[in-house]
């Protein structure tokens, strides 16, 4: 039991807060500049000099207002945003010293609101309007707190036991606790957004229920599982979805990987919450496998940088090629094969296998962060018109080819529109809010 326990302290937050003198020491360090950089690279344009004024002069209200009235999900990118290379990373202060810790100033005002449990935000008047969203992650959540300002009724349909969608089940609790997550829930829910949990669309409501009683559909799904690596051994004890392993610990906290070597496939921000997930939880030995080099990985270079200070070792140019198992069924072992670059197609070079250069790597487990597969299954019962998943949207709408439905996120995430960060799935989220808002009244629809 001491030992779970010291487990499951390692899952509490890693990065602590400003106190209130350091965060007015940085807030002082702002030049509060007229034409703010910071505000052009914040996604959700967050007026950064505005809030960061604010808690200069001890207006921690005022300052989580101006923050939250930009990002419905603030408190949670203030810990998860890739600041170094938006907001931070535009501080004219670069230049000079230090930038400015926006991010941690986010924090600081965003924690304020939360623990003193204020109310910032009501919702309009009702228009006689019903939205309906489907998933409530970042995307959908700042839909719909969007839509209650402008009079919507919104009911949120979430397939899981809990709100919150890939901030609640897919970032590792030590980089965003889920309580950060369920406050920015409960403010939604205060608007009177009614979320409907353990209901997956298709199953406990049907499409043409969702079409016949909503005068707009909103669908704001996230990614679905890992695809397989498509290699011998993947069924033996001990190979998981990164995804499903990450979720797994946010309700238990497991002795399973203590003392284990451990090998985690793919080189995204996912690999390293899985990687450093693994860590945390007693493996000795964790090894992430990429078939490339690390100037071709997908993982923020903060999140590159957080794992190796965790312990992480990191195998470029390996292939895995199959799964080794025991007479019992368990994973004893990954063999890889060793890759070159060769020449560049397209402005990516083309990988090429290196003759008799097989490698076996002696592992108990090995995590699968591939990417992630779409919701397609759902997208083709609404009838939409996709590309391998990726629903097409009008770039500047983000409507549908059906007239009713809207989408944002990570479902649209491939075809040209935004990246896929929290910060801009908040932003698609108020721009489908907005969008929704326009038709409305160019059809004279709202009275």
């Amino acid at each position: 039991m001491k030992e779970l326990s010291s487990l499951e302290k390692n899952f509490d937050e890693a990065h602590g807060g400003l106190t209130q003198y350091a965060a007015l020491e940085e807030a002082n360090r702002c030049l509060f500049c007229y034409d703010a950089p910071c505000i052009k690279a914040c996604p959700t344009s967050i007026n950064v000099p505005s809030f960061i004024k604010k808690i200069a002069s001890g207006n921690l209200k005022g300052s989580a207002q101006v923050i939250l009235d930009s990002n419905p999900v603030g408190a949670s990118c203030a810990r998860v945003c890739p600041t170094e290379e938006l907001c931070e990373g535009a501080c004219v202060l670069n230049h000079a010293e230090k930038p400015i810790k926006i991010g941690d100033l986010q924090r600081h005002a965003t924690d304020w609101a939360r623990e003193n449990e204020v109310t910032l935000f009501e919702a309009a008047p009702s228009n006689g309007k019903k939205v309906a969203i489907i998933g409530s992650g970042p995307a959908g959540l700042s839909a719909a707190r969007e839509l209650c300002r402008l009079g919507y009724a919104v009911t949120i349909y979430e397939a899981e036991a809990e709100a919150g969608g890939l901030n609640q089940y897919g970032i590792v609790s030590f980089r965003l606790p889920q309580h950060i997550v369920q406050w920015e829930v409960e403010q939604v829910k205060k608007l009177g957004v009614e979320i409907k949990t353990n209901h997956r669309v298709g199953d406990n409501i049907s499409v043409d229920e969702l079409v016949n009683n909503y005068d707009r559909i909103l669908i704001a799904v996230g990614m679905n599982t890992v695809p397989n690596l498509e290699i011998e051994g993947e069924t033996l004890n001990g190979v998981y979805d990164a995804i499903d392993f990450v979720k797994s610990t946010k309700n238990v906290i497991t002795r399973n990987f203590v003392g284990k070597s451990i090998a985690v496939i793919g080189a995204g921000n996912t690999a390293i919450d899985a990687a450093t997930c693994s860590i945390r939880l007693g493996a000795t030995q964790v090894q992430i496998i990429y078939r490339r080099t690390a100037n071709e990985m997908t993982a923020y270079p903060f999140e590159y940088d957080f794992a190796k200070q965790e312990g992480v070792e990191f195998r470029w140019l390996s292939l895995p090629k199959r799964i080794i198992g025991d007479d019992e069924g368990n994973v004893i072992g990954l063999e890889c094969v060793r890759m070159e670059l060769g020449e560049e197609v397209e402005g990516k070079a083309k990988l090429h296998e290196i003759k008799e250069s097989n490698f076996i790597i002696q592992v108990d487990a090995v995590i699968r962060a591939i990417g992630q597969t779409r919701h397609i299954e759902l997208i083709e019962q609404f009838g939409l018109e996709h590309k391998r998943g990726i629903v097409e949207v009008d770039q500047e709408t983000l409507q549908t080819s059906n007239p009713k439905v809207f989408a944002c996120g990570d479902v649209i995430y491939g075809n040209g529109y935004g990246d896929a960060t929290v910060v801009s799935a908040a932003q698609q989220g108020k721009d489908c809010a907005y969008a929704i808002h326009r038709q409305f009244e160019s059809i004279s629809e709202i009275a």
